[in-house]
């Protein structure tokens, strides 16, 4: 990454070079250029196996909107509109949308809300409904680790936010 100020962290957070919080920021360099590989190992990885790359942004935004982060929505939004997604993906994004009917996507939203939400609940169980639905491993694998990131990326972008409040 070229310029730190660039990843989607410190944009989401509001922090640009002129920001008060721009030395500390720029002294963490590697910890965003880190974070910025994450984002993009997480939604545009390739091969992208059973989770496509819009699917990938749809759930990522769902997400940043179900933790009421609506600056991560909109970043994530743009995304699967620039990947040219279809009136789906805005469906998956919705947290209103509780899935199509197809097991997979109806076992995919179920597990993401669930785990963006309300990850101490999560069980075996749930991994379960996702390979009675069809999913393998390898893609509950790749699920998990969107969810992982997403979570991380709005947790971060939160406690940046508040350093920001204060700077």
């Amino acid at each position: 990454m070229k310029d730190i100020f660039d990843s989607v962290l410190l944009k989401a957070a509001g922090i640009d070079s002129s920001h008060p919080l721009a030395g500390v920021v720029s002294n963490r360099a590697n910890l965003f250029e880190l974070s910025e590989n994450a984002h993009n190992a997480a939604l545009a990885p390739e091969p992208p196996g059973g989770l496509s790359h819009v699917e990938r942004a749809a759930l990522a935004c769902r997400m940043a909107r179900l933790n009421h982060d609506e600056v991560l929505a909109r970043h994530y939004s743009m995304l699967f509109e620039k990947l040219r997604a279809s009136g789906d993906a805005a469906k998956i994004a919705d947290p209103a949308f509780s899935g199509d009917g197809s097991p997979r996507m109806d076992a995919i939203i179920r597990h993401t809300d669930l785990v963006a939400v309300h990850p101490k609940d999560a069980t075996a169980e749930d991994i379960d409904a996702l390979k009675a639905a069809g999913i393998v491993e390898g893609d509950i694998v790749r699920l998990s680790e969107l969810i992982a990131f997403v979570s991380y990326q709005v947790r971060v972008v939160a406690g940046l936010r508040l350093m920001a409040g204060v700077a």
